[in-house]
């Protein structure tokens, strides 16, 4: 039976499963901080950042700094219905203690639901929130019936990114192998073709609708995480005095919030530094 009240349903919880749009967390962990058992851990399949005093926050941090517990994530190529159907797909385990990543990846993983666990946890997540921010750039492509090659190319390029902005503000070492799991390439992949993220950024490229107007129309009022994950990105970038070196993030979030042309968007990938 389900428990609406997260406070009684977290009572006594060994593990606490977290999945709920990033922008709510902070106020569910101060509801539920007091209920915390001595020895409960918890797994985090939320895809987003915050922003901090020293700039990037990861979710996963976040919840660790209010409940005092041990976090892991789980982030990988998985749109939720096809789970639901239970088509085979994979996903990736992220954890900082080997032996919790295990038994999650024992409660978890059926025939259809396979898991990699690695110990890279900060990677994995950040892989998670980055991926939204290149699918609505592949959801403008689409928009802008510019092709699948240019659609390779974004996703490519969006992935450079992805890895320059994890080297630059994780905490602990990156491995590129990391990119190279569900949480990485295969999600990127599947959320630009797939999504809602790309499905509603091809809408804003084809009616000229604002990004809130299309929440409303084609989400019921929820919120997408690509444009909020590029206006958090676009703040520490900002603060950082490293806006040109990560020209995709930076016109994902100038078309969606300042009005800049959706036609810019194909001149960023012309002069990206990657071909510099």
């Amino acid at each position: 039976v389900a428990v609406p009240d997260v406070v009684e349903a977290t009572n006594g919880a060994d593990i606490l499963v977290f999945v709920l749009p990033h922008q709510f967390i902070g106020r569910i962990c101060e509801q539920i901080a007091g209920q915390i058992k001595p020895g409960t851990f918890g797994i985090s399949l939320i895809k987003g950042i915050d922003e901090g005093p020293e700039g990037l926050k990861l979710i996963s941090d976040l919840i660790r700094e209010k409940l005092k517990i041990e976090i892991s994530v789980l982030m990988g190529a998985n749109i939720a219905k096809e789970v639901a159907d239970e088509k085979f797909c994979e996903t990736t385990i992220g954890c900082k203690n080997e032996k919790q990543g295990e038994i999650f990846k024992e409660l978890m993983q059926t025939p259809n639901f396979r898991i990699t666990v690695v110990l890279d946890s900060d990677t994995v997540e950040i892989c998670g929130a980055l991926k939204n921010i290149v699918a609505v750039g592949a959801g403008f492509c689409d928009g802008l019936d510019l092709g699948d090659n240019t659609k390779a190319a974004v996703i490519r390029l969006g992935l450079m990114e992805m890895v320059a902005f994890a080297k630059m503000f994780c905490k602990g070492p990156v491995s590129i192998a990391t990119f190279l799991e569900s949480c990485g390439v295969a999600d990127l992949i599947t959320t630009c073709y797939g999504g809602r993220n790309r499905k509603v950024a091809e809408a804003f490229a084809r009616t000229g609708k604002s990004i809130e107007e299309l929440e409303n129309e084609m989400l019921n009022g929820q919120k997408l995480q690509g444009p909020q994950t590029s206006a958090e990105v676009y703040k520490i970038l900002k603060e950082k005095n490293m806006l040109d070196k990560f020209p995709l993030f930076t016109t994902v979030y100038k078309i969606c919030y300042e009005g800049r042309s959706i036609q810019d968007f194909i001149a960023c990938l012309q002069n990206h530094p990657e071909h510099i």
